[in-house]
């Protein structure tokens, strides 16, 4: 068998089981009145939660860093590549942090894949929530660490991990809790308040992934740490930029010397060309912004509670959400499959959620609230759902 043959009976098993990606041609900037396959839509599918990435101060940024610094780096970080504006946007993202420093990768997901490998050795130990993103999973599997899973949120079970981890002999190097800040699939945040009691009771570490949280938890949306109160607390605090920044690109907030460590081990960030100017820029200017000014994030969770509250007064159920991640829970995957092309017709932009990116019986319409909505889209998109709701047999009906 050849290798395109092999790999097209496996994408014909995929398909056959209707779990292909179906992508859809996004025809111009994200933002809440988009063009999707020609077709004109009420975008409620994107993590653009602040509507930055169409934000006239970033894109003057990203424009003249082009005409200052060209098209590309040139190089990796570590060679020639880190130029005065990588370094300033991690000093941008320790100063909005609360931290003393911070280091910029070109994604979030060669964050976690970078640096857990890297901090997780012989002889430590992985504590990890079973919904974490798979970038982690892939980081923690790198890692050489013995790895150990709590179940979700369950902090009886987390101490159940801790405490059997005190009592091993010989001790553990070192113990990480690693978790998402919120989860992207429900919504829902986790109580980073309680995990670190416990990690100060039980001697660990935390890791978390707060790539949701970033630009929509925490005064000025500054992360899950500054919800809780725990701003500058988390030894290592992950988060990206594709998402609430509306740009690209992740970060690992902390100490120095985390900084100095994973400038010298993290083969993602040692090995990779370095994010090239205009996302650099745009990057810093969006952490200016919210430095200065909260507005957005205040208009993101007007937009959520009011829409949350209208979809459940349609009867639908959202779920453990509590984050502008609202899902539309349905149970089964046909049902989610055929409420997103339905949607879809009558002009709004979510997709279906299902098995295996989420257990049997869960799937779910997954959709987006942004600071960009109007109270209009809002409307008009619960209109929708209302009337397709009839029409499959959810919702009031």
């Amino acid at each position: 068998m050849s290798l395109d043959d092999y790999l097209t009976t496996e994408v014909n098993g995929i398909r056959a089981k209707n779990l292909d990606w179906k992508l859809r041609e996004l025809q111009g900037p994200s933002v809440p009145r988009a063009r999707v396959n020609g077709k004109d839509v009420i975008m409620f599918c994107s993590n653009n939660y602040l509507g930055l990435s169409n934000h006239p101060e970033l894109k003057k940024a990203a424009i003249e860093a082009v005409e200052k610094y060209g098209a590309g780096s040139g190089s990796v970080r570590a060679i020639a590549g880190s130029q005065d504006l990588h370094f300033k946007l991690e000093r941008t993202i320790a100063k909005f942090k609360h931290t003393k420093a911070a280091i910029y990768f070109q994604t979030g997901f060669a964050a976690n894949a970078g640096s857990l490998p890297q901090l997780l050795v012989e002889g430590d130990l992985a504590i990890s929530d079973e919904l974490n993103h798979g970038s982690i999973i892939d980081g923690v599997r790198l890692g050489k660490a013995e790895k150990a899973i709590f179940k979700h949120k369950n902090m009886e079970d987390l101490e159940r991990v801790l405490k059997a981890a005190k009592e091993k002999q010989p001790a553990y190097k070192k113990i990480f809790i690693i978790t998402d800040g919120v989860f992207s699939m429900d919504g829902d945040v986790a109580p980073i308040d309680k995990i670190y009691e416990l990690a100060q009771q039980y001697g660990a570490y935390i890791y978390i992934d707060d790539a949701h949280g970033d630009g929509v938890m925490g005064d000025h949306g500054r992360g899950v740490a500054h919800h809780f109160g725990l701003a500058g607390k988390i030894e290592v605090d992950m988060g990206t930029f594709s998402k609430g920044f509306g740009v690209v690109g992740g970060s690992i907030a902390g100490s120095q010397p985390l900084y100095d460590f994973l400038q010298n081990k993290a083969r993602t960030w040692l090995l990779s060309g370095s994010a090239p100017p205009a996302t650099v820029a745009a990057c810093t200017a969006a952490l200016e912004l919210l430095e200065r000014d909260d507005s957005l994030v205040r208009k993101l969770w007007e937009n959520t509670n009011y829409y949350k509250k209208e979809l459940q007064a349609l009867g639908f159920n959202t779920g453990e959400s509590e984050t502008p991640i609202t899902p539309i829970m349905l149970g089964e995957s046909k049902l989610a499959q055929d409420f997103a092309t339905e949607i879809f017709n009558e002009g709004v932009f979510a997709l279906p959620i299902v098995f295996p990116m989420v257990a049997q019986g869960k799937a779910r319409i997954r959709t987006m609230v942004t600071a960009a909505h109007e109270k209009q889209d809002l409307n008009d998109a619960l209109a929708v759902f209302e009337k397709v709701g009839k029409k499959l047999g959810v919702g009031n009906k």
